[in-house]
């Protein structure tokens, strides 16, 4: 693997040059941090170790020291520190490799830390986008596509909608300032979507002129 694995994008995030007449409107990745929480559950996670370290001190300390009970129990809370840190670094390097971009024809992915990939989804092939908020001003798009196309979950993860194992939606996960995001997404589709059924109609007014 060479030193910058992106290094034959023309284009940051996309794998070639951009049409003639289409525009970057926004690129971004997710944020590692919220990444981590939510779909690595890293608070779940921690939480779990956190019981049986629990659940161990409670089940000796009957019948032994007090110092031998905890010296017995602590391992597990050092152990889910391991993993937490482990989760960490997984989540880091998932945000890192990730880069969304929204044009105003299409959204383009590029996801995948070990295998990259890069999924370019236009917006005459998107049925819908379902915007979920969360706190701070992050939150999740979940694109629906059209038709009979389908991806596989475990490619798409943790890019991927939660749940939707039949038909997987990808995801642009943890996204910062999310309500300008979804709006520049619903701004470009919906125009797109008007000069496609435009061209389709070539006795129709133009999108913007008057026909006297």
């Amino acid at each position: 693997m060479s030193e910058d694995d992106f290094a034959v994008e023309p284009i940051e995030g996309l794998p070639e040059l951009l049409p003639k007449g289409e525009v970057i409107l926004w690129q971004g990745r997710p944020n590692w941090w919220r990444l981590t929480i939510e779909s690595l559950k890293l608070w779940w996670v921690i939480g779990y170790f956190g019981v049986l370290a629990a659940w161990r001190f409670l089940t000796i300390i009957d019948y032994m020291p007090l110092g031998t009970s905890l010296s017995l129990s602590i391992p597990f809370l050092f152990i889910g520190g391991f993993v937490g840190l482990l989760l960490c670094i997984v989540g880091y390097t998932q945000a890192r490799a990730t880069l969304y971009t929204i044009t105003n024809k299409r959204v383009a992915m590029r996801i995948g830390a070990a295998l990259t990939v890069t999924l370019n989804l236009p917006f005459t092939q998107i049925d819908n986008a379902a915007v979920a908020k969360k706190r701070g001003g992050f939150g999740n798009i979940a694109l629906e596509t059209a038709g009979h196309a389908k991806f596989s979950y475990f490619v798409l993860w943790p890019h991927a909608r939660a749940w939707y194992f039949r038909k997987p939606q990808p995801t642009l996960r943890c996204i910062a300032d999310i309500d300008e995001v979804s709006s520049i997404l619903g701004q470009a589709a919906k125009s797109r979507i008007i000069e496609k059924e435009n061209q389709s109609q070539p006795n129709a007014p133009r999108v913007g002129m008057v026909v006297n």
